[in-house]
């Protein structure tokens, strides 16, 4: 290892997974539930959510979605930008895979799964929706739940905190474009203005209410309290984040409910190729970082980076693009679903495999 591999602090051993991320399919799963039966016996409130729209934004699922983001973008510490030139390769490898291929294999996978695969069994107009919420899935990579596995995997929190911070840059200037070409390649129309507005609703103005909101905090603690006001302020926010993810999944499934009902096996569709390419994209990362022998601090990190999707931002593009009741929304939201169960079983593979990387013992 190089002297800079060396010097980087060790996060502290997790202490696992707290109830809501632990039972988060659960918790999503109900919700799911909810939002079917509510759909189905009161169509006449949905409708009255769907009514608010403004330039083509719903305005219940904005709410929803700020308070998903913002808490989320305070821990983002954009002074951890000072440190991108320590450890490059964990970070090329991050940007690489997140910006480079996994937007690319996630929309072939799809067109190949919804345009050949399940064709027979799927109109054409739905596997185009819900090829575009695919596509809206892998061009966005995790922001807030990657410090969780990275905690789970002993993971250099500081390096994780770089990339994250790197891949929120990249994101400002790439996710449309990205999502604009992928779109006009499959055969979808490309709506550039509301593509455009959603980036700005939905990273710009949350990201600058964060980091608004983090200099306010660092601000008024007394000195070298700010970590501790920072992380005080995210757990008191947090049950807002979790209701708004919970509430808009209620909502989109509510719109969903017929379609559902009438078509249970689409969920397990949709999901097929979500799950092939999370381990596909996590098997490209982790290998490459093997055999480019980053310390596994910096790779279980740099790969789980790559696999978990900033799924919050890709269901209100969907929305905003394609409507509430689009097979592009259900897509989304099926992300949700299948992810927890996914990178907890990614998590575990990490954690088996961590001797053969550099840096390994003394993580134990």
């Amino acid at each position: 290892m190089s002297a800079a591999d060396k010097a980087a602090p060790l996060p502290q051993a997790p202490t696992g997974l707290g109830v809501f991320e632990r039972w988060l399919s659960l918790w999503v799963a109900l919700a799911i539930l909810a939002g079917i039966g509510l759909g189905t016996t009161l169509p006449g409130l949905f409708g009255v959510f769907a009514a608010l729209e403004v330039a083509k934004v719903n305005l219940a699922v904005a709410v929803l979605v700020w308070a998903m983001v913002y808490p989320m973008m305070v821990a983002v510490d954009f002074a951890s930008l000072a440190h991108i030139g320590d450890r490059p390769k964990g970070l090329v490898l991050t940007v690489v895979v997140n910006w480079l291929i996994k937007p690319f294999t996630m929309a072939g996978l799809a067109v190949l799964f919804f345009e050949v695969v399940f064709a027979p069994f799927i109109a054409p107009q739905d596997a185009e929706q819900y090829i575009a919420g695919l596509i809206l899935l892998g061009a966005a990579p995790c922001t807030a739940m990657v410090f969780v596995w990275s905690q789970l995997t002993r993971g250099d929190a500081t390096y994780t905190l770089v990339q994250v911070s790197v891949n929120d840059v990249i994101m400002i200037f790439a996710f449309a474009p990205i999502v604009a070409f992928l779109l006009g390649v499959t055969d979808i129309a490309v709506p550039w203005g509301t593509l455009l507005l959603s980036v700005a609703l939905y990273i710009l103005v949350p990201l600058a209410a964060g980091i608004a909101t983090r200099r306010w905090l660092l601000a008024r603690a007394a000195p070298g309290t700010g970590a501790a006001a920072i992380e005080r302020f995210g757990a008191t926010m947090k049950p807002v984040s979790v209701l708004g993810l919970l509430l808009t999944v209620v909502l989109l499934f509510g719109f969903q409910g017929p379609v559902i009902l009438d078509r249970p096996l689409v969920i397990a569709m949709i999901a097929t190729p979500l799950v092939i390419q999370s381990y596909g994209i996590f098997a490209i990362a982790y290998l490459a970082a093997w055999a480019w022998r980053v310390p596994h601090k910096v790779a279980a990190p740099c790969a789980l980076i790559g696999t978990s999707n900033f799924f919050e931002l890709a269901v209100a593009v969907a929305i905003s693009i394609f409507g509430l009741s689009s097979g592009a929304a259900l897509a989304t939201v099926v992300g949700v679903l299948v992810e927890v169960p996914v990178m907890l079983s990614l998590v575990a593979i990490a954690n088996a495999t961590r001797r053969h990387f550099p840096g390994a013992a003394s993580a134990e």
